[in-house]
């Protein structure tokens, strides 16, 4: 690890030495989500995906036109099943492709990051949420947010 946590180190030199933090983990995030959209992209018949999830929006309409009729309700539900499983199928190509590389950056980021402690904070102690939000909330909330602009500009199905 300690080779790989030197080649993370280099690579993100001009974010974390250059930043805060929590804006350079922003950034981090912003980079490697772009990164994971990408390969998403790039590792999916996007052409099938998007007819996929087309069917999928079309049956749920179907779905509420036809609430009424438990028989319809059922055969449109067992459909929409079939469809959903077949996303999640091609979906699981690029998430193999990835999930190495990720565990690696989150260990590195984990090493990194927890020192910092709260990356975001509030100032008072709420219930549930402490004092603020530390390096895997603010990864995963800035993930979220740069996802969806990502996919959205990038057209990604």
């Amino acid at each position: 690890m300690a080779l790989l946590g030197g080649i993370l180190d280099t690579l993100f030199l001009p974010f974390t030495s250059f930043l805060s933090p929590r804006w350079s983990l922003v950034v981090i995030s912003l980079v490697i989500t772009f990164l994971m959209t990408l390969a998403y992209k790039y590792l999916t018949n996007q052409t099938l995906m998007k007819q996929l999830k087309d069917e999928v929006k079309t049956l749920q309409e179907e779905m509420k036109a036809n609430k009424d009729s438990k028989e319809k309700m059922a055969e449109l539900q067992k459909k929409a099943m079939t469809k959903n499983l077949e996303v999640m199928k091609h979906g699981m190509r690029p998430t193999l492709f990835t999930f190495i590389p990720i565990i690696i950056i989150f260990s590195w980021l984990r090493e990194t990051y927890l020192p910092a402690g709260d990356l975001f904070s509030w100032g008072i102690a709420l219930p549930f949420l402490g004092k603020g939000i530390g390096w895997l909330w603010t990864y995963i909330l800035s993930s979220i947010v740069f996802s969806s602009l990502l996919r959205k500009a990038l057209k990604v199905y």
